[in-house]
């Protein structure tokens, strides 16, 4: 299989887009716990991430969030389902759960392509 294969049926720009979406995730949500902790730091330190920091988290949800329009527009999520990865991104952690839930969706994909393909297949040499 090519780097540049699409197994999943997607068009290319949904599959661009969720990739952005799971590029984004995973660092949000390291930032988001990181400025968690430097909140508890600051007030129980001398130490004061927090500026840097929130603004390193406030960059991160900003793309986050973007790239989930994005994401939810390309693919036609439900509801239910852009609901949930929304929620996810202002939970602690919750983008860890995000970009599970993505590359589980990704994989889901390439293995319905497969057996489209197989399917296809089969039926050309009946």
């Amino acid at each position: 299989m090519a780097i540049l294969e699409n197994p999943t049926g997607l068009p290319p720009k949904s599959v661009s887009a969720l990739r952005r979406l799971r590029l984004v995730s995973t660092p949000e949500a390291i930032s988001f716990l990181l400025l968690l902790v430097a909140s508890v730091l600051k007030r129980t330190t001398e130490f004061n991430a927090v500026p840097v920091l929130g603004a390193v988290h406030g960059a991160l949800f900003v793309l986050y969030v973007l790239f989930w329009a994005d994401a939810w527009n390309r693919v036609r999520w439900p509801l239910g389902r852009a609901a949930l990865l929304f929620v996810l991104s202002v939970l602690p952690a919750g983008g860890f759960f995000a970009d599970r839930q993505l590359r589980r969706e990704g994989e889901a994909g390439v293995i319905a392509a497969r057996a489209r393909k197989e399917q296809n297949a089969g039926a050309a040499e009946s």
